[in-house]
């Protein structure tokens, strides 16, 4: 889908901006240096604050006066701080501001109130240009105060936004290097810069990272949310991570069907083993790609003690470390160029399946994301129903739904099983899905729902035209690691699968959805995604089915 920039300023109040355009030819977001088009940015200290705590804002503005808003986002955002006639000066960015920072200098701040809610807080600055209204946005987490917790954690994907922000140059992806054909990620990712347009704020109708047509004989692959990007403004990865795309939906949906959800960051659970004390229910949404070790000890340890992780989530894949103040993301990818690989292996930033990490994915969500990847995806199972085949209805979390052996969960147009999703090695037995146990899978998980998925495209056209994620980056990233891949990797480097699963461990329990579009089916408004979400949350709380 494409849109004109005229209809786009209807839609979100502001014009298409002017980009400042990089080697690779895809536009990157920087301050401009045109006096002509007046501009301003913002990022704050920290992702998330306590009540009665002060959040500092580090604002770039070329502009004479602008204004800033906070809005609690959700199902009916709410102002609750609108500043008019603000100024900040127009700071230098270091070229490598998406691995070092910014540096700008603290210039506005605004005390959190001792009786706040938890929420997600919009941070929007705006100022008038010759063209019309400038416009760009930040966020921050209010966590709820230790007596005022509600049952339910909404854990926000910091970790995958670090990895896909590509404000002011790079990403872990790509940015790095003048050389179109060999586009680098930058191993560093700063927390201290502004938000890739899109990642928190966009229309609702902006297209999704797969395509929700049935491809014709003699396709070529189309990346839908690539080229609305390209000609819209965007940032190219906005589709890829965090708000807007994801967790803004499932908020929506909860709020509206009457579930209280108080907000955590994953740097919370990084630096505070105790982050999900006290709660019932720990919930995942979206894409959540990237976890640190830390991260891992403090879901393992909630469902230890008997709390309930729900994942409506997909693509789990990547071991990342954080800086002490938790402001720069490590990774990788390979053991061999992490400096620190020598001295702590099992830290290395790279796969959790590798084998000098030993700490497989499955232990900790039932399900890994090198065991599916793509559906929907360009060239990658371009035809599938987008759906869950279901294999055990009679488990719990199906109560209510109707849904026999066999049915269709989530097809068009929900395409719940589409993007990205997980999977473990398995086998059938008499028409039925079961663990091999090979790849670290719990010995209680149950597989009740499967889809095909691809972990790479296939490139069918001669290097003609681009492909998003070719086959050939696997195996050279698998040829790679060689040896520290565990034989079922390189035995099937190609066909994977999507689950559904579930699994309990000591006293708690573990429902993992294993795909990124849970959010975007309960949006359009999924009778049998919305049972389903329903029946784990409600189990996991102990409350009364709503």
């Amino acid at each position: 889908m494409t849109m004109n920039p005229d209809t786009l300023s209807a839609l979100t109040n502001t014009p298409a901006p002017a980009f400042a355009w990089s080697p690779k030819g895809w536009p990157s977001e920087r301050p401009s240096s045109d006096p002509a088009d007046p501009e301003t940015w913002i990022y704050t200290d920290r992702y998330s604050y306590s009540p009665g705590e002060t959040v500092t804002f580090h604002v770039s503005s070329s502009a004479e006066e602008f204004e800033l808003e906070i809005v609690r986002d959700g199902s009916r955002p709410t102002t609750v701080h609108h500043a008019h006639h603000l100024t900040a000066p127009q700071q230098e960015t270091p070229e490598d501001a998406y691995a070092a920072g910014c540096g700008w200098t603290p210039t506005h701040s605004w005390q959190v109130p001792e009786d706040c809610r938890s929420g997600f807080f919009l941070v929007t600055v705006r100022n008038t240009t010759p063209h019309g209204t400038w416009e760009r946005e930040h966020f921050f987490v209010v966590r709820a105060a230790a007596d005022r917790r509600s049952d339910i954690a909404l854990v926000l994907t910091t970790g995958t936004l670090s990895a896909y922000n590509d404000w002011g140059g790079a990403n872990h992806y790509r940015g790095i290097g003048d050389d179109p054909r060999n586009d680098s990620g930058s191993p560093l990712s700063s927390t201290q810069r502004p938000i890739g347009r899109g990642m928190l704020r966009k229309p609702v109708d902006a297209p999704r990272e797969y395509h929700p047509y049935t491809p014709s004989i003699g396709w070529v692959p189309r990346y839908d949310s690539y080229e609305w990007a390209r000609f819209n403004g965007y940032s190219r990865h906005h589709a890829d991570a965090f708000w807007a795309t994801y967790e803004r939906s499932f908020v929506v949906w909860a709020e509206e069907a009457g579930y209280e959800l108080d907000y955590l960051t994953q740097v919370d659970l990084h630096q505070d083993p105790t982050a999900l004390d006290g709660y019932a229910c720990a919930v995942v949404v979206g894409h959540d790609e990237y976890w640190t070790w830390e991260q891992r000890d403090v879901v393992d340890a909630f469902v230890e003690r008997g709390g309930g992780f729900a994942r409506f989530a997909g693509n789990f894949q990547w071991q990342v470390r954080l800086s002490e103040d938790g402001t720069t993301q490590y990774c990788y990818r390979l053991p061999s160029l992490d400096p620190e690989a020598a001295t702590t292996p099992r830290r290395a930033t790279t796969n959790w399946e590798a084998k000098s990490v030993g700490r497989p994915g499955a232990t900790t969500i039932g399900l890994n994301g090198l065991g599916g990847i793509y559906n929907r995806y360009g060239a990658a199972v371009p035809r599938s129903s987008g759906g869950f085949t279901v294999y055990r209805p009679e488990h719990w979390s199906f109560e209510g739904t109707d849904l026999y052996y066999g049915d269709l969960l989530g097809g068009a147009p929900a395409f719940l099983a589409a993007f990205e999703v997980d999977s473990v090695e398995y086998t059938f037995r008499r028409g039925l899905p079961y663990p091999t146990y090979e790849d670290g899978a719990p010995e209680t998980l149950e597989i009740l729902a499967m889809c095909p998925a691809a972990k790479g495209e296939e490139d069918r056209f001669g290097g003609q035209h681009p492909i998003g994620g070719p086959e050939a980056e696997v195996y050279a990233y698998n040829a790679e690691l060689g040896d520290d891949l565990p034989d079922y990797v390189h035995e099937n480097q190609m066909r994977g699968a999507g689950m559904i699963a579930a699994f309990t461990r000591g006293d708690g329990e573990v429902f993992n959805g294993g795909s990124t579009e849970w959010s975007n089916a309960l949006r359009v408004g999924d009778p049998f995604v919305d049972r389903i979400v329903r029946n784990v949350l409600d189990r996991f709380t102990k409350g009364e089915t709503r």
